[in-house]
C-alpha cells in the first residue's frame, strides 16, 4: 500500500472531467481546474450551461464527454445530493477514480463506486492534495 492514498490517483491520471466546472474565474471549480490544467492534466469540463471553459469544450454530461475523451478521474463540484447519478455515470464510463471536493459527501455513492473498482475520495480538494504531494516530494514539480 502506498504511503499516501491520493498518490496513485494522481500518478495514473491524465484526463480529469470536472463536473460543475464554472466559467466564472472567481469560482473554486474554475481556480482548481486552472491549476490542474497548468500541472499538465487534460481538463474536460462538464457543465450543460456553458460552451467552453479554460479553452476546452464543455459537455452536458460525463456520458457525452466519454464519447470523445478517455476520462481517468471525475472531480465533482456539485451538491452532495447530485452525487449518486454522477457516481453511476463515472462507473459506466470506466473512470478510474471519483473525487468529491471539500464539502461534498455521499457515503453510499462512494461505496458503490468503490465496489465497482474506482478509487474514491470525498471532502478533499484536488488542488490542495496535489500541492501537498508535490511539497513533500511525492510528485514531481511541473
Amino acid at each position: 500500500m502506498p504511503a499516501d492514498p491520493h498518490l496513485p490517483i494522481f500518478e495514473r491520471t491524465q484526463t480529469i472531467a470536472i463536473v460543475g466546472l464554472s466559467p466564472k474565474p472567481e469560482r473554486d471549480s474554475h481556480h482548481v481546474a486552472q491549476y490542474l490544467q497548468a500541472q499538465g492534466f487534460r481538463i474536460v469540463p462538464i457543465n450543460p450551461a456553458a460552451n467552453e471553459v479554460l479553452g476546452e469544450r464543455c459537455w452536458p454530461s460525463l456520458t457525452e464527454a466519454a464519447k470523445h475523451h478517455r476520462i481517468d478521474l471525475v472531480d465533482v463540484f456539485r451538491d452532495s445530493a447530485a452525487v449518486p447519478p454522477i457516481a453511476d455515470e463515472a462507473i459506466a464510463i470506466g473512470a478510474q477514480a471519483l473525487w468529491l471536493q471539500i464539502g461534498v459527501r455521499h457515503d453510499a455513492a462512494l461505496a458503490k463506486a468503490q465496489e465497482a473498482g474506482l478509487a474514491v475520495v470525498q471532502d478533499h480538494c484536488t488542488l490542495v492534495e496535489h500541492q501537498r504531494l508535490r511539497a513533500v516530494g511525492l510528485l514531481p514539480p511541473h
